[in-house]
């Protein structure tokens, strides 16, 4: 496999260009080429080991196809097992950018935008990450889901459909998805024209947590809020009887079990106690939410429905985790795992070192070795080697506390901005206006977008929005 040619040097766009539908040419003000070529199912279905799974009717203007594109369980062996990636890919027109969506987790099948593809008003290829139902070889060696082998799938992708989308190609994620779209560009830097990685952290040496700690003593407009957290999680614990058994209680009505990950509904409350200043701090809309977090004396079932509304009950049961087993596994082996404040904790306690990705784990992945060459060697080729990436964070953001590292030097055009008051959600619509500007121009231009700018809201086709719950996924502590 040899990385894709640059776009700066890419042969002059393919002749052709497939008729859109007059809804399209009405939206985007597009001209009817003389001769349309191939319809765009055709031209997928000719691609060797790509599978039109299903067209979704979507928007005028787009047309959206669920596929499913067979990969090797393990590059270095080619020619051994393979398991069928699901994609999804948004259809704009043969005569637009296109962006390539990395969810990191399972792929939304529903049409949907990222914040980059309305900006470039481009094609999307959304995919799920290796190992990810149904996107898993059977029989599955957990040694093949790696970051390299990751990188390594989405360099195939583009290289099938490089010669059907032939503009310019930027990659983007959140989260996860921003962490995978950072590793891509480090193993196949060549693929593609630009980076857009939201909320992606950087934890470079596991283990070395202080600034996740040093987040919590700061965060916020008022210090207050984390104070009155922590108290609210010292109640919980006091409060543990009472609310073990709610759990438990929970846990009979709604068929839920804790034997196969966490171990315990004990443990998984203990879990749930320790990641609710993180989640909170993570999606809860801010300050407002500060108000709502119940005083230490509020009533149990008060407690109890604030815990649910933060952080789940449902989440850490075996029917929560284990469709995130994927996850849990590269957090354990090579992404790393954060820390969360426990020094207001003591004596309350029960289970020392339950915050971590190994303690997800089933027992037959429990034995998983940590690389710690992974993560450094990202970082360095980020802030030594990195070209036209983007990064974006939000401010009261947790993960953020340990942000991916750009070069001093602005020739590369790598570039991070920090969007003020956001959370999880930062995107580039949160950032303040200088930095909303330079941000989305350096986009569209890495897009090769030189027609009229589009301001976030023009051109907005209803219904496809940006798919937030792409980022709610098991985040609470973890990636």
């Amino acid at each position: 496999m040899t990385p894709r040619t640059p776009r700066s040097a890419a042969p002059a766009r393919a002749a052709g260009v497939a008729l859109l539908t007059a809804a399209s040419l009405l939206l985007s003000g597009a001209p009817v080429s003389a001769d349309p070529g191939p319809d765009i199912t055709d031209r997928l279905e000719a691609i060797p080991g790509l599978r039109v799974i299903d067209e979704v009717e979507t928007e005028p203007g787009f047309r959206y196809f669920v596929l499913g594109y067979t990969q090797p369980a393990d590059h270095d062996r080619p020619r051994g097992q393979t398991f069928e990636q699901r994609l999804t890919l948004l259809h704009r027109g043969l005569d637009r950018p296109t962006v390539l969506h990395t969810s990191g987790y399972g792929v939304n099948t529903r049409p949907f935008r990222a914040e980059p593809t309305r900006l470039v008003d481009g094609n999307q290829i959304s995919t799920e990450q290796r190992f990810f139902e149904p996107s898993r070889p059977e029989p599955a060696d957990w040694d093949d889901l790696d970051i390299r082998q990751a990188a390594a799938d989405h360099h195939r992708i583009i290289e099938a459909l490089n010669d059907v989308y032939t503009e310019e190609w930027v990659s983007t994620g959140a989260s996860k998805g921003g962490m995978t779209s950072v590793y891509h560009r480090r193993f196949y830097p060549g693929d593609l024209d630009g980076t857009v990685a939201y909320v992606a952290p950087n934890d470079v040496h596991d283990g070395r947590d202080r600034a996740y700690l040093e987040f919590f003593e700061t965060v916020g407009e008022d210090p207050s809020c984390q104070e009155d957290l922590e108290a609210l999680q010292r109640t919980a614990l006091e409060r543990r009887g009472e609310l073990v058994d709610h759990y438990t209680g929970l846990a009979e009505e709604n068929g839920w079990t804790f034997d196969q990950t966490i171990g315990s509904a004990d443990k998984a409350f203990e879990m749930l106690v320790l990641d609710t200043a993180w989640a909170f701090w993570q999606y809860q809309p801010q300050p407002q939410a500060c108000a709502e977090v119940p005083a230490a004396d509020a009533p149990t079932t008060e407690i109890a429905a604030f815990l649910d509304e933060v952080a789940g009950f449902s989440f850490y049961t075996d029917q929560g985790t284990i469709p995130y087993i994927p996850y849990y596994y590269q957090a354990a082996t090579q992404l790393g795992t954060p820390s969360v404040p426990t020094g207001h904790l003591r004596g309350l306690l029960r289970y020392p070192g339950l915050f971590q990705a190994r303690t997800y784990l089933t027992d037959e992945l429990d034995d998983a070795r940590f690389d710690r060459r992974a993560m450094p060697d990202i970082d360095r080729w980020v802030r030594t080697r990195s070209e036209q990436m983007l990064f974006v964070d939000g401010e009261w953001d947790p993960w953020g506390a340990e942000p991916f590292r750009v070069p001093e030097s602005t020739r590369r055009e790598t570039m991070r901005f920090v969007a003020p008051e956001a959370n999880h959600g930062a995107n580039i619509a949160a950032l303040e206006a200088a930095d909303r500007a330079a941000a989305t121009e350096a986009l569209r231009r890495w897009a090769g977008v030189d027609d009229e700018v589009r301001t976030l809201t023009d051109g907005w086709v209803p219904g496809l929005d940006d798919a937030e719950e792409q980022r709610r996924l098991p985040e609470r502590g973890f990636v």
